[in-house]
């Protein structure tokens, strides 16, 4: 068993947490092995980036919380390397553990009596008019926004080449099962079971109180275009990271991706006693 790890450089206590970690591992014989980022904050030395670690390591433990889960996963692209996430963060939705709890994780490392639950992930195309297409994937949402200005956008959405709605809101979200406990729970979206086969289009505070979310099937195909009627262009950014204004006339094209995300879960953890804890249910 080999366990590679990246760590958020910018959280307090990282460089503590990384060497616990290592410590606790190499205690029950399991060899680690650091990103390089990683590696400088504790002073160490080591080749490998990212991708390489997915490919060298069984599993990756990433330390921070869950928009370092998302930074790491796409730093490390498509894989069928685990990732484990251990919170030293505040949300957590994503991780596996906490710090306190890494002798635990260790010990079902050795047993492999963990599980390895697939999520699904978006593929989204932004298609110019010359001809360019730059193609990401998201854990979370691809959302559409009006930026910093105070004016509505306008936006088509179609749903497998059929208009679905002209939308006059601030925004909005594509989301995966993981994200709708994200973005799109915070503007009224739905949560979905995070192994449900299906995604969802949620309005960020629409114009109109009848414009709701929806669920979409996997295999749907979502194309979303700034209308002409629009106040102003869209803003696009996936899982929260780069924004990037879109010429009127770009198209964003979404549909589910050709590879997942591995998330490692420890026995007797489930989904669900996250959501009563991170919601404050009862």
């Amino acid at each position: 068993m080999k366990v590679g790890i990246i760590a958020n450089p910018h959280k307090k206590g990282a460089a503590v947490a990384i060497t616990s970690l290592v410590a606790a591992l190499e205690k029950h014989g399991i060899t680690t092995e650091l990103e390089d980022d990683t590696a400088s904050i504790i002073g160490a030395q080591t080749t490998f980036s990212a991708v390489e670690l997915a490919m060298n390591c069984d599993v990756i433990a990433v330390l921070g919380g869950d928009g370092t889960m998302l930074n790491a996963a796409h730093r490390i692209g498509p894989t069928n390397t685990p990732l484990a996430g251990i919170n030293i963060g505040t949300l957590g939705f994503l991780t596996s553990c906490k710090l306190d709890e890494i002798d635990v994780f260790a010990e079902e490392l050795l047993a492999r009596s963990y599980k390895v639950v697939p999520r699904i992930l978006l593929e989204a195309s932004v298609i110019y008019t010359d001809g360019r297409i730059e193609t990401d994937f998201a854990v979370n949402e691809i959302t559409l926004s009006r930026g910093q200005t105070g004016r509505l956008i306008s936006l088509d959405a179609y749903i497998d080449g059929d208009l679905l709605n002209h939308y006059h809101a601030d925004g909005l979200i594509v989301a995966t099962p993981t994200g709708s406990t994200a973005y799109s729970l915070a503007a009224g979206g739905p949560l979905l079971s995070p192994i449900a086969k299906a995604f969802v289009i949620t309005p960020i505070c629409p114009h109109s109180l009848t414009n709701r979310s929806l669920v979409l099937d996997e295999h749907s195909e979502v194309e979303l275009v700034t209308a002409e009627s629009s106040e102003c262009n869209s803003f696009y950014s996936i899982d929260g990271r780069d924004v990037i204004e879109l010429p009127s006339d770009a198209r964003v094209r979404i549909k589910k991706a050709n590879h997942q995300l591995h998330l490692l879960r420890l026995k007797d953890r489930s989904y669900f006693s996250t959501l009563r804890e991170k919601l404050h249910w009862g």
